[in-house]
């Protein structure tokens, strides 16, 4: 994953800058692939009743639509990528590839993990 990630440059803060800027759909193309990639396997998984490597059946339940959860947790979760530049995906691939500054991004990211884990029976679900 590491390889593609720096191949297709969507790792590149350049490009996740000019995503943010609606400069590029460079981005936008790589992550609208990746959607239509998940929607399309999951459907065929469903239709062909699949099960996993112990041959148990992979299941599938529907969750309920939380508007203001979700709504908030995108704002914070976009707020994020937009000011360092960088989705929580290649955080590790940034690192392996040499930028050692994107370490405070990690242990802020772990951070955020375990505030809220902390706090979230408190948050609306």
């Amino acid at each position: 994953m590491g390889i593609v990630l720096t191949k297709s440059e969507a790792i590149s803060w350049y490009r996740i800058q000019e995503m943010f800027h609606f400069h590029s759909f460079h981005m936008y193309g790589i992550i609208g692939s990746a959607v239509i990639l998940g929607i399309l396997l999951l459907q065929i998984m469903k239709r062909r009743a699949q099960s996993n490597f112990a041959g148990y059946a992979i299941t599938y339940t529907e969750k309920p639509l939380r508007f203001k959860a979700n709504f908030i947790g995108g704002v914070i979760f976009g707020l994020g990528w937009a000011l360092t530049g960088a989705c929580p995906g290649p955080l590790y691939t940034l690192l392996g590839n040499g930028y050692f500054s994107i370490i405070i991004v990690i242990i802020g990211a772990l951070l955020g993990s375990f505030v809220y884990g902390m706090t979230k029976d408190r948050l609306p679900h």
